[in-house]
């Protein structure tokens, strides 16, 4: 069984999706229809949960790997896992039963097609951090993008075409040059197994290309400034669930990518870019910061704090060192998290006003006090406050980003105090004051449905603001590994560069 494992995750979801297939569209039906993509989810999760089992955080090498014969004997369809990418399959399998059951009332149309899109969303996603092969790897990669595209055209808002054609030619065009860059890979190595690669020396002039390449893929799905500006519009205009998986996976993969290819691929070139990535790094931070301090759409100033977050991401992975990157991969984690978490707080004022101006709200405390317990805890942890995940993160960022550029730290450590000038505002503004507006005068309280959505998240947010450990220790083999693969190969750069002098 454990040799299937990986497999089994990508296939089970698409089991599920033929089985929704088949079910009647009328009101039995719909029934059916969600309790087989909860019941798929859940399973998934619980697959996902033995594969965990099955995974030895203390070794940096890939684990549960299955390969088979696929294109051509130098292209095989290859899946395994890493304490890199084994959190991320963890974090997809557990947010996808969220997302259906926060569907589970507002999503009256389609309800086949949308599960059906989700299931195959979710297959794709988990195909993205277990591929092992990176012709597989780009084919995961880049079909998310059509059941997103999907889910946000046709269950979107009143803009949703726009913004889903958006979202659509702003990854796919960056993602063009990382196909070229893959080809170019397959001609000088001979091969495309990721593996093989990571062991690969390529040669310095021929790293820079290739890293631009990589980087106008990966810096688009972060999203990083300046070309984040898809972001907001594909989030006000997604439903919730879409909105979660958003904003907690897919901007993930760009990190993932960073990780996965970049660095440890190209380090040369990754020495020689770091500098401009801390520039637009800080800058997101910044810059974004300020953008969220002047929204009025409650959806789209999260959206904006996701992308100075991802800031901190990135400015952590090209510090190349330990606490840097660890606190880089330990961030999108707790993003993923929270940030899923915030969206569906937003989901569940959204269904009862089908408004998301923070203008129509205000003195929610008084009819929702379990709704503004559950939205402080997330807001807290989005500022960074000590004693939630949002904390830990940031603050091993900051640390890795004063071993390398005190200045960049500098900077970058006023987007925390921004973040909690916009953060903060908006929870004044939604949730105390007088409850003057009569349309607030007969809103309810969570249901328990949606008690039993966000319960789960608050517990997570604050235990792994308290214990980090158990997410740190995951990352630490594989950390260790790429810094020691990284400072040899710059060693061995710098050694030739001597002798031909």
């Amino acid at each position: 069984m454990s040799s299937h494992l990986l497999s089994g995750l990508i296939v089970l979801p698409l089991i599920g999706s033929l089985f929704i297939l088949m079910m009647k569209s009328d009101e039995a039906g719909l029934r059916n229809i969600r309790w087989i993509a909860l019941f798929t989810t859940l399973a998934t999760f619980i697959l996902s949960l033995v594969a965990w089992n099955k995974f030895d955080p203390s070794s940096a090498a890939f684990q549960l790997v299955e390969e088979s014969s696929w294109l051509s004997d130098k292209i095989t369809f290859k899946l395994g896992v890493d304490g890199f990418s084994m959190p991320f399959i963890l974090l997809t399998t557990f947010l996808m039963p969220f997302c259906v059951v926060a569907s589970w009332v507002s999503v009256e149309k389609r309800v086949k097609e949308y599960m059906i899109a989700f299931l195959v969303l979710e297959a794709l996603m988990i195909g993205v951090f277990a591929a092992l092969d990176l012709v597989l790897f780009y084919l995961f990669f880049e079909a998310g993008l059509i059941p997103m595209f999907l889910i946000i055209g046709i269950w979107g808002g009143k803009r949703r075409i726009y913004a889903s054609f958006k979202f659509f030619l702003y990854t796919l065009i960056g993602s063009l040059l990382m196909l070229i860059a893959i080809m170019a890979m397959y001609w000088t190595a001979g091969t495309t197994d990721i593996a093989a690669l990571l062991k690969y020396k390529f040669p310095v002039g021929m790293q820079t290309w290739l890293w631009l390449a990589f980087f106008a893929s990966f810096a688009v799905k972060m999203p990083m400034w300046p070309v984040h500006t898809w972001l907001p519009d594909a989030h006000v205009e997604a439903p919730t669930a879409g909105s979660v998986i958003l904003a907690a996976i897919l901007l993930k993969m760009g990190g993932y990518g960073f990780i996965r290819f970049s660095i440890p691929m190209f380090p040369d070139a990754s020495v020689y870019f770091a500098p401009l990535v801390f520039a637009m790094s800080v800058i997101a931070i910044v810059y974004t910061s300020l953008v969220a301090m002047m929204q009025e759409d409650i959806k789209k100033l999260i959206a904006y704090s996701s992308v100075a977050h991802m800031g901190f991401v990135t400015m952590g992975l090209f510090t190349l060192t330990e606490q840097g990157i660890q606190g880089a991969m330990y961030q999108m984690i707790s993003h993923g998290i929270v940030s899923g978490a915030l969206f569906l707080c937003v989901g569940v004022v959204y269904d009862r006003m089908h408004t998301r101006d923070i203008a129509a709200y205000g003195g929610l405390t008084q009819r929702m006090p379990l709704y503004a317990v559950a939205f402080m805890v997330f807001t807290m942890a989005n500022v960074g406050l000590p004693g939630t995940s949002g904390f830990v993160g940031e603050f091993l960022t900051l640390l890795g980003a004063f071993r390398a550029n005190t200045w960049v730290a500098f900077v970058a450590t006023t987007g925390v105090i921004l973040s909690a000038c916009y953060a903060l505002w908006l929870y004044a503004r939604v949730m105390f004051g007088p409850l003057e507006k009569p349309s607030l005068k007969n809103i309810s309280d969570l249901t328990p449905r949606e008690v039993g959505l966000l319960a789960p998240l608050v517990v997570l947010t604050i235990y792994y603001g308290v214990q980090p450990d158990p997410i740190l220790d995951v990352f630490a083999a594989p950390t260790s590994a790429l810094l020691q693969q990284t400072q040899a190969a710059l060693a061995a750069v710098k050694t030739a560069a001597l002798t031909v002098q």
